[in-house]
């Protein structure tokens, strides 16, 4: 599996549509460890555009702080899972907490 997360400074941004770059981190989900990392710098601002570009690299999950109604429903359409609410931490420690179970997710944040 394909995990995306939102970047700012490294970590998970509370605004997933404003990032800077994104991980992409390849999961084993036998395992649940770690196989690759790789961070993508994010293109340019369009309403719409994140969830079928995140498709098209392979993405299945995005973790992310806040998002919109209308954007989870893009996301679903394109089959990749939405986790909102999500800490600002860096994105192995996100995966690592997500697989043992512990990931904390709050509010969504975002109202739009």
């Amino acid at each position: 599996m394909k995990i995306a997360i939102p970047l700012a400074d490294g970590k998970l941004t509370m605004h997933f549509g404003h990032c800077s770059g994104f991980a992409l981190v390849d999961v084993d989900p036998q395992t649940r460890k770690i196989i690759k990392t790789e961070k993508l710098d994010a293109p340019p601002h369009q309403p719409g555009l994140l969830p079928s570009w995140l498709a098209q690299r392979g993405a299945t999950m995005i973790i992310a702080g806040g998002m919109g109604q209308r954007a989870q429903q893009l996301f679903a359409q394109q089959g990749i899972e939405v986790i909102i609410g999500a800490p600002s931490e860096p994105p192995e420690k996100l995966i690592t907490d997500y697989f043992a179970g512990t990931l904390e997710v709050g509010e969504n944040i975002c109202d739009h």
